[in-house]
């Protein structure tokens, strides 16, 4: 394509193609300290491209291809390319990773030890992670946790934090100083910003972390906190994760030993302050527990 640009994330390279040259500059911008993919080999491909010669010039939109693409997604405007690239880099591993189990999660990480946040859009696992991320936790992911069905590791994946409408000026606050991409508004999920991932959660990506603790937060609730029974949370797990059908039996077993090995707690809280306080308190109590366990 006219314009690419590659990277590494964690363990898995990417190769964005594009017929336009801003959202390539805006990542070569943001991903500006990952390294390139080993051996300058990318696993993944994704295209952005206009669907007509035309589209290219008049109203540019921009279509997500790659490797891996859903024939019925509807375009976005060029303004939101950059929102097009970081699509297409969760649908190529989303439809073809199979190395790692998926799970719709955010992870971070403390003492070698990971802490998994999952749960339906709005839950508030990105802004968690971030507002941990600044409080002395590694970063390990915001979109996926890569569970590896060999080891029962988790590796990190420390893409762009993705923030959506309130939350990205609740972020921005806390994150006075912080690296953040444009503010693209009025996309299919509101207005969205990203976060940079602080330099030693970059450093530190290849780095995996025994899970420990697995968390269902929930927002708009009086706080509160319940322990989650091991066959909740597998079937609550099972409809995370993007790839658990295609993993076959390697899936099924991984999944059944981490929450057989890994206690898994609901956290309801009202606004991010009570929020934090909870996952601090679970994570003293019952995560650093579980994994001495």
């Amino acid at each position: 394509m006219r314009h690419a640009f590659s990277v590494r994330i964690g363990p898995v390279g990417f190769r964005v193609g594009s017929d336009w040259r801003a959202p390539i500059d805006q990542l070569a911008d943001l991903y500006r300290d990952y390294p390139p993919p080993d051996d300058g080999v990318a696993d993944f491909n994704v295209r952005l491209f206009a669907a007509r010669p035309w589209r290219r010039f008049i109203r540019p939109a921009v279509t997500i291809g790659g490797d891996f693409m859903l024939p019925d997604a509807a375009p976005l405007p060029l303004a939101q390319g950059l929102l097009a690239a970081e699509m297409g880099m969760n649908l190529q591993m989303a439809l073809g990773q199979r190395r790692y189990l998926l799970l719709h999660a955010s992870a971070v990480e403390r003492d070698g030890r990971a802490l998994l946040m999952t749960g339906v859009s709005g839950a508030g696992k990105s802004t968690l992670a971030a507002l941990l991320s600044l409080r002395g936790w590694r970063l390990m992911g915001d979109e996926f946790a890569l569970l590896d069905p060999a080891t029962g590791m988790v590796h990190a994946f420390p893409r762009l934090v993705s923030l959506k409408n309130k939350a990205i000026g609740v972020v921005e606050r806390a994150a006075a100083g912080h690296r953040f991409g444009p503010l693209m508004a009025g996309t299919p999920k509101g207005d969205i910003r990203h976060l940079v991932p602080d330099p030693a959660a970059i450093a530190a990506m290849s780095v995996p972390a025994r899970p420990a603790l697995i968390l269902f937060p929930s927002y708009g609730y009086a706080p509160a906190t319940r322990q989650i029974p091991q066959i909740e949370s597998f079937v609550r797990l099972t409809q995370a994760s993007t790839n658990y059908v295609a993993m076959g039996e390697r899936g099924f077993s991984a999944l059944t030993d981490l929450v057989k090995r890994v206690p898994s707690l609901a956290i309801d809280y009202p606004d991010t302050d009570t929020a934090v306080a909870l996952v601090e308190d679970a994570w003293a109590n019952a995560g650093a527990a579980g994994c001495a366990a």
